[in-house]
C-alpha cells in the first residue's frame, strides 16, 4: 500500500509540473522525495543547499497554493537538505544556508501577513495604487464602428460585471494605433466608475518587465507578485513585450492564474493574435485563449469620418464637407495617423494662418501620404543596398563572417535602420543580414545607438541614410 506522505507528493509533483517549466520541474523538482507527513505536516528530502535556495526564492508561492490545495489551509512543509552527498546524509537548515543545525524548521504554507511593498511607489510603506489611468481614454471619446464592436461590446459588458463574464482575459490585438490602449484604458475607466472600491492598474508591459527585474536584483520577488495579486482588474500593454523573457513570463503565469481564480479581471493588449505569438510560453498562450481575443482592424471611411468630426469638434476647428470627404478616403490606416493629419492642419491653420481650404488640405495630405508610403515600401533588402550604398561595400559582404570593421559597421547600421524603420522581427532581419540570430541584431542596435551618442560624424552619416531611404535618393 503506498503511504500516505509519497501519495500527497505524487498529487503535489502532478499539479506543479503544470505550473513550472519541463526543465526547472526536471532539476529542482523530480530529485526531491517525501520523507513522512505527521500533523499537518509534510517532510521533503531535497537534494542540496541549491535546490533550497531555488524553492525559497522562486517557488515557494507555487508549494504553498499546491500543499493548500492538496492537505488544506493548515498545510506545513519541513525541509530537510542533503549536505553532503558522498555520505547522503541530511539536516535541516535555517533560511541562511550556511548555517547548519539539527532544529527542525518549518514553512507554514497557509497565507500570512506581511507588508507588501507597491512597485510603482519608491521608500513607502503604505499600499496606495494609482490606476495610471489617461483621463482622455474614455468610453466617450472611443467611436465605435464595424472594425471594433466586438471589443468594445465586450469591454462594455465587462465593466458591468468584472470578472464575473467569459471575457476573462479580454486579449485586445491589432496593429499598431488602432486603438487597443485606448479602449483598455476605457474599460479601466467604467468598471471605477460602477466599482469605485475596486483595484484597477493598467500597466504598460515594458513597465512591468521593469520592475520585475529590480525586484529580482533587490530580492524582492515575492512582493512583487504579492502586489500584483492585489489588484482587482490589471491592464497589461502590449504583452507581445514579454517574448523571449522566460522568467517574466513564468512570473506573470503565476499573477494570471491568482487572479484569474480569485475571480479577478485581466485586460491584456497585443499587436497580433495570439496564435501568432513567438517566444511565449506555450501555457501561458493557452490562458490567452481561455477567454475571447478581439480583434480591432483599421477603420472604414465610416469610422474614420465619425473620428475626425469628432476630434475637429473637440479642438474647435470647422471643415467643408468636401474636405472631411476627402481626407477619410485617403490612404491613412489608423487612428494615430489621423491624428497626425488633425495636428499638421491645425498647425497650418492657427501658426500660418492659412484656410484650411480643399487645395490646401490637398497639398498638406501629399506631403504626409507620400512620406508614409514611402516608409511602407521600406525593406530590410532595401535597407541592406542603401548602407552598403553609402559605405562602398559590396552588399555580398555582408552576408560573409568576415570581421573587417567596414563590414561589420555596415552590417550594424543595416540591421539598426531596418529594426526602426520596419516590423520585421528581429529573427527575420537577422537571417536576411548575415543569417544572424535575434541576440546578434540587439546588440548591434546598441552599438549603433552608442556611437551615434558620442560620434557626431557617425550619427550625421546614419541619417544621411535615412535622409536618402525617405527620399528614395
Amino acid at each position: 500500500m503506498e503511504k500516505e506522505h509519497v501519495r500527497i507528493w505524487a498529487k503535489c509533483l502532478s499539479l506543479i509540473r503544470e505550473q513550472v517549466v519541463p526543465k526547472k520541474f526536471r532539476i529542482l523538482f523530480e530529485p526531491i522525495r517525501a520523507l513522512k507527513f505527521q500533523d499537518g505536516v509534510l517532510t521533503l528530502q531535497l537534494p542540496s543547499a541549491y535546490v533550497h535556495e531555488q524553492l525559497e526564492g522562486e517557488f515557494i508561492d507555487v508549494l504553498r497554493s499546491v500543499l493548500q490545495h492538496v492537505i488544506g489551509p493548515n498545510a506545513k512543509l519541513m525541509y530537510s537538505v542533503v549536505v553532503d552527498p558522498k555520505t547522503s546524509d541530511a539536516r535541516t537548515i535555517t533560511s541562511a544556508p550556511q548555517v547548519k543545525t539539527t532544529e527542525n524548521i518549518i514553512y507554514a504554507a497557509g497565507p500570512k501577513e506581511q507588508e507588501v511593498k507597491n512597485p510603482f511607489q519608491k521608500d513607502t510603506r503604505r499600499i496606495e495604487i494609482d490606476s495610471n489611468l489617461n483621463p482622455s481614454y474614455t468610453m466617450n471619446s472611443y467611436i465605435e464602428g464595424s472594425c471594433n464592436r466586438l471589443a468594445r461590446s465586450a469591454g462594455m459588458a465587462i465593466a458591468q460585471h468584472p470578472g464575473g463574464t467569459a471575457f476573462n482575459p479580454l486579449l485586445i490585438y491589432g496593429g499598431s494605433g488602432l486603438g487597443k490602449t485606448h479602449l483598455a484604458q476605457a474599460i479601466g475607466w467604467e468598471i471605477k466608475q460602477n466599482f469605485p472600491n475596486k483595484v484597477v492598474l493598467y500597466v504598460p508591459t515594458n513597465i512591468f518587465q521593469s520592475q520585475f527585474t529590480e525586484a529580482v536584483l533587490r530580492n524582492e520577488l515575492n512582493n512583487f507578485m504579492h502586489f500584483y495579486q492585489l489588484i482587482d482588474v490589471l491592464i497589461l500593454d502590449d504583452i507581445q513585450e514579454l517574448a523571449g523573457k522566460e522568467a517574466t513570463q513564468r512570473t506573470f503565469f503565476h499573477i494570471f492564474n491568482h487572479l484569474q481564480q480569485a475571480g479577478k479581471q485581466l485586460i491584456l493588449t497585443c499587436d497580433k493574435a495570439p496564435v501568432e505569438l513567438q517566444g511565449m510560453e506555450e501555457r501561458l498562450l493557452s490562458r490567452f485563449r481561455w477567454g475571447l481575443a478581439a480583434e480591432i482592424k483599421m477603420p472604414d471611411y465610416d469610422t474614420k469620418r465619425e473620428i475626425f468630426v469628432h476630434k475637429a469638434r473637440k479642438d474647435g476647428m470647422d471643415f467643408s464637407e468636401e474636405v472631411i470627404d476627402y481626407i477619410c478616403k485617403q490612404m491613412i490606416h489608423n487612428v494615430r495617423e489621423l491624428e497626425g493629419v488633425m495636428i499638421s492642419l491645425l498647425a497650418q491653420s492657427a501658426f500660418i494662418k492659412r484656410d484650411l481650404t480643399l487645395e490646401v488640405v490637398q497639398d498638406i495630405l501629399e506631403k504626409i501620404v507620400k512620406r508614409q508610403r514611402r516608409e511602407e515600401e521600406l525593406t530590410v533588402s532595401k535597407i541592406q543596398q542603401v548602407v552598403c550604398e553609402h559605405f562602398k561595400v559590396p552588399e555580398e559582404l555582408l552576408q560573409t563572417k568576415t570581421r573587417k570593421r567596414e563590414i561589420v559597421q555596415a552590417r550594424q547600421v543595416a540591421m539598426y535602420l531596418s529594426k526602426n524603420l520596419t516590423n520585421d522581427a528581429l529573427s527575420y532581419i537577422g537571417r536576411q543580414l548575415g543569417k544572424k540570430d535575434h541576440a546578434t541584431v540587439v546588440y548591434a542596435c546598441k552599438v549603433v545607438a552608442d556611437l551615434m551618442q558620442t560620434d557626431r560624424n557617425f550619427k550625421l552619416e546614419v541619417e544621411e541614410i535615412q535622409r536618402k531611404l525617405y527620399s528614395g535618393n
